[in-house]
């Protein structure tokens, strides 16, 4: 950009930032002591012989330095109204044009204007200027007229953050008090830690989470945590019931990245101490957890809408804290530009777009391509990938092709299938307990998609990539979830036995060994194969503890056990409470009364739809399976 004028030249040079020649918060300002005008050095678009425009005279307007040709006057003055005025910073203004309609706005970057003054000495013009380099520029950035909306949005977004002092607040002084009531620890203002109840029971011996089973973690050692409350979906089957904020896009304050993982950690702890006094947690175990060593990035909230969650990850691994990151996929672009972490998900909740509006409520309007991008970025990322659904029954549970079809675009290393938790009713919420799966129905399902997922790798033609084979490789039936693992990656044959060996837990030392090299050198990589452990017998699909690590206890509320233990295929049971078979006389009876169950249904299973959004689900094959017995 020439600038032959010293006022001129003082302005723009404090106005445009060094680092970035054609960002959108690049501005010019004007003067009212000094008017020129700019001159259009190149542009590939229809030239009239208008080719200077005036510049502002008002010192208070900051305008954007791209010109607008609007394609469509042939005599507007630069004088007019421009086209399209947002905001001080955003005026754009007319440069006329031989044409008659518009579709495409074409803009000319800063590089391409030169601004001169009004001297009488000065024999540069703009059309001179401009026809000097016609040829030789090459064609302008076009930009839908529908674009120029995201763009000043954008350019606004950019420009707040450089002043976080003008910044608000994420978290208003209501919803802190929501979420603190429900056990949260607020860190800033918009970061936050709680103790998960599975760090409870495994510091009581009561068994782990299904990422114990499914991975190895200590789940007395593992830290919930969010650095960004808000999120851009309101999800009918949150268990937060929406008590945190919304959004697209981040537009508050950022809190430093170190300062959120040190105080989370301290907090995390301060917690951990206070749990000290629950009746049977041990010892040992209680003094292991003052040591954080996993970070489940799944409190609340999209934690990758986070400007500087980089940075935060980094810390994390800096630490020796693993990284488990769950995002709705509503941000393809930070998930491609994410570090390598230890495992990334990205949450699957519906197969159709419908289906989508319905279950998430996206704020985004294009978040069914969104969530498509995202699980696409997933086939390049090079560590460990999971495709999560949860399965809300009467909503998402259907339509296993959609789903399929969606975990083949991402080549996904993992798919976890895990039945919603439903956490009572609220004004947020739709859902009642019969859209809460049983372990069988998810297993059942999960079978079904490995059967889907095949179809697709056996259709593929020759010299076509194939996605790769899935099997069932874990189950923790207590969390109602099921793991698909890639064959390639997690299997092995047993050179002894020749039975599939699975290694889906973590070698979490050796991530870490491999992550500090990527931190010293980013152009050292490494794969998912790079840090795989063995998984034991106890964790595999069908084995008899059914996920629950036998080093634990089970315990049951109010010693209440099921009544019944095994069923056959349509729901009736064929074992009791202490796995003894029953009797035909036994059977015989409790089928009638299930067939009695179905006429009254009218079908084996039926589904009513009420005012309220509300979907209450009737399944005869259920009827048996809730019930209890005292011992």
């Amino acid at each position: 950009m020439m600038v032959h004028s010293e006022e001129y030249k003082t302005n723009i040079d404090d106005s445009i930032p060094a680092s970035s020649e054609q960002t959108v918060e690049e501005s010019i300002t004007g003067s009212s002591s000094s008017l020129g005008h700019i001159a259009l050095k190149s542009a590939n678009v229809a030239p009239t012989t208008a080719t200077t425009i005036t510049s502002p005279s008002s010192p208070s307007s900051t305008y954007h330095p791209s010109i607008m040709f609007c394609g469509e006057c042939t005599s507007c003055s630069p004088s007019k109204t421009p086209l399209v005025s947002s905001t001080p910073w955003m005026n754009l203004t007319h440069v006329p044009m031989k044409r008659k309609k518009y579709s495409k706005m074409y803009f000319i970057s800063p590089k391409d204007v030169e601004i001169v003054t009004n001297d009488d000495d000065d024999d540069n013009d703009g059309s001179s200027a401009y026809e000097s380099d016609y040829n030789e520029e090459k064609e302008p950035e076009v930009m839908d007229l529908e674009d120029i909306g995201n763009a000043m949005k954008s350019s606004d977004a950019a420009k707040r953050s450089t002043n976080n002092k003008e910044l608000k607040e994420m978290v208003t002084p209501k919803q802190a008090a929501a979420l603190k009531k429900e056990g949260y620890r607020i860190i800033g203002t918009h970061s936050a830690v709680k103790l998960c109840r599975w760090t409870k029971h495994q510091l009581r011996g009561r068994g782990g989470c299904y990422k114990h089973t499914f991975y190895g973690i200590t789940s007395y050692q593992c830290m919930e945590a969010t650095p960004s409350l808000a999120c851009a979906n309101k999800c009918v089957f949150c268990w937060r019931h929406h008590k945190n904020p919304v959004g697209r896009e981040w537009r508050w304050k950022i809190d430093d990245p170190n300062e959120i993982v040190e105080q989370a950690v301290k907090e995390h702890i301060s917690m951990i101490k206070e749990a000290r006094g629950i009746p049977g947690v041990k010892k040992d175990r209680w003094q292991e957890a003052h040591t954080v060593r996993h970070c489940a990035l799944s409190l609340v909230g999209e934690p990758i809408m986070y400007p500087r969650i980089d940075e935060f990850l980094a810390d994390l691994h800096r630490r020796k804290i693993s990284t488990f990151l769950v995002t709705n996929g509503q941000h393809p672009q930070a998930i491609e530009s994410l570090r390598p972490i230890t495992q990334l998900y990205v949450s699957v909740d519906a197969s159709t777009p419908e289906t989508l509006e319905a279950i998430d409520r996206p704020l985004f309007k294009d978040a069914w391509d969104r969530l498509r991008s995202s699980l696409k970025s997933l086939k390049h990322k090079g560590q460990r990938t999971v495709a999560r659904l949860t399965v809300v029954k009467g909503w998402n549970s259907d339509e296993i092709e959609g789903y399929a079809k969606l975990i083949a675009l991402g080549h996904c290393s993992l798919v976890e299938v895990k039945g919603v938790t439903f956490c009572g009713k609220s004004d947020a919420s739709n859902l009642n307990m019969s859209n809460t799966p049983w372990h069988h129905e998810v297993v059942a399902m999960v079978k079904k998609l490995q059967q889907e997922l095949q179809k697709i790798r056996d259709a593929t033609p020759e010299g076509k990539e194939k996605i790769p084979e899935y099997g069932i490789a874990c189950e923790h039936k207590h969390s109602v979830s099921v793991l698909l693992a890639r064959v390639d990656l997690f299997a092995v044959d047993d050179p002894v036995t020749g039975k599939r060996r699975w290694r889906t837990w973590i070698n979490y030392d050796k991530f870490q060994e491999l992550a500090a090299k990527h931190e010293l050198d980013p152009s050292f990589t490494f794969g998912v194969q790079d840090y795989v452990d063995d998984t034991p017998s106890w964790a595999l699909y069908g084995a008899e503890e059914e996920g629950f690590d036998p080093t634990d206890t089970r315990h049951r509320k109010k010693r209440k056990y099921p009544k019944y233990t095994k069923f056959d295929n349509d729901g009736v049971p064929t074992h009791d409470h202490d796995h003894q078979p029953l009797n035909g006389e036994e059977r015989a009876k409790l089928r009638s009364l299930m067939e009695l169950k179905k006429q009254e249904i009218g079908d084996g299973v039926s589904v009513i739809g009420l005012e309220s959004g509300e979907k209450v689900i009737h399944d005869a094959s259920l009827m048996f399976r809730g019930l209890t017995i005292r011992k």
